[in-house]
């Protein structure tokens, strides 16, 4: 693997038919009998110094990608490309050495941080045993990532119960900036903050982002929170990515109608004009049993006004969420491609009726 950084803008993670199933075992003897399909065939790439958000609702498997990409969860199958090498294939020492490259920050800044440990042990371990420095060195080392990630260098003798949540969510972004990375996975970095703080991490991630050139996967399930910080951002829906743009066509002009539905509950800032909430019918199906063809058709407004104008043959009755109604054929029988729709350039969507 190649230490030379590519150009800015270049494919620094390339994530191909990325799969993640978890196995459903019953009976005496735990066979497998159906599996839960938390990632089914996701592919995206985010270029160097880049952010691409990845939102959705609690369950759809963002999390989960985030963690494979890692190796943090062992994948079912797919790749994940870093600066040409596929990630999944490097093992015990090159392993170690490819990890100090890619970080994460978790979701919650209690439970990630070691509570028997200091600020500045829980900070200084991966410099040690990355070997980066140790000594005087490496406290020298951790008091510099605490006054740039805001905090106080003499709070490296403190414990994590010491702090406010936004306090540890910075001590938990020192540790991840600790190895100099390139590639960080936020994974729902500031959901459990405060809404105050909410905009001070981000503006603290912006500004390491700007400084040391990190490209980010910024999970969210917000769509309010990734529109101002993400180049581009991709929507999961049940394991699959639905729609993919640019951050401001993303908002503009969006193709896919559960897109339309996470930005109608996007709060305004001003309650005038009123905004029209789109809410979805049905239930969100299981991933250990999701239905065939377009995942997202038993909750499709767009597929039940286009049946209304299709011929019989091209419909079919199903039930979903005690109602039964008809949609096309087609959204049931055929999983949609995620490609090019209508609007600019690199504009994707997955789905077989668009406004």
């Amino acid at each position: 693997m190649s230490d030379t950084p590519g150009q800015n803008g270049s494919p620094l993670i390339q994530v191909r038919d990325l799969k993640t199933y978890f196995p459903i075992r019953k009976g005496i003897l735990s066979r497998t009998v159906a599996h839960v399909k938390a990632v089914d065939g996701v592919s995206f790439e985010v270029a160097e110094g880049k952010t691409l958000g990845l939102v959705g609702e609690s369950g759809c498997g963002k999390t989960t990608v985030g963690r494979t990409i890692l190796r943090l969860i062992p994948a079912t199958s797919g790749e994940v490309i870093y600066r040409g090498q596929d990630f999944f294939h490097y093992r015990g020492e090159e392993l170690r050495k490819l990890r100090r490259h890619m970080q994460i920050i978790f979701q919650d800044p209690v439970s990630s941080l070691n509570p028997r440990m200091t600020v500045g042990n829980i900070i200084g371990e991966p410099i040690e045993v990355h070997g980066i420095a140790k000594g005087s060195e490496k406290v020298d080392r951790v008091a510099s990532l605490l006054q740039r990630v805001g905090l106080d260098p003499g709070y490296a003798s403190r414990y994590p119960h010491e702090f406010s949540g936004g306090q540890r969510q910075r001590i938990g972004i020192a540790r991840a900036i600790s190895l100099s990375p390139e590639f960080i996975v936020c994974d729902e970095p500031v959901s459990a903050l405060d809404v105050s703080i909410q905009s001070q991490i981000l503006n603290l991630l912006n500004d390491l982002q700007d400084e040391l050139k990190i490209a980010y996967l910024f999970i969210a399930h917000n769509l309010a929170v990734v529109e101002h910080f993400s180049d581009d951002v991709a929507v999961m829906y049940l394991g699959r990515i639905v729609e993919k743009a640019s951050g401001h066509e993303l908002y503009r002009n969006p193709k896919h109608p559960y897109t339309e539905s996470l930005l109608s509950a996007v709060p305004e800032p001003d309650p005038r004009p009123k905004k029209r909430r789109i809410v979805l019918g049905g239930e969100v199906p299981s991933p250990a049993n999701p239905p065939t063809g377009c995942a997202f058709h038993p909750r499709c407004p767009l597929a039940r006004i286009a049946a209304e104008n299709a011929s019989a043959k091209d419909t079919v009755e199903i039930t979903s969420g005690g109602q039964t109604f008809r949609v096309l054929r087609k959204c049931v029988e055929e999983a949609p491609p995620l490609e090019q729709k209508q609007g600019e350039a690199g504009h994707l969507a997955a789905c077989w009726v668009t406004k």
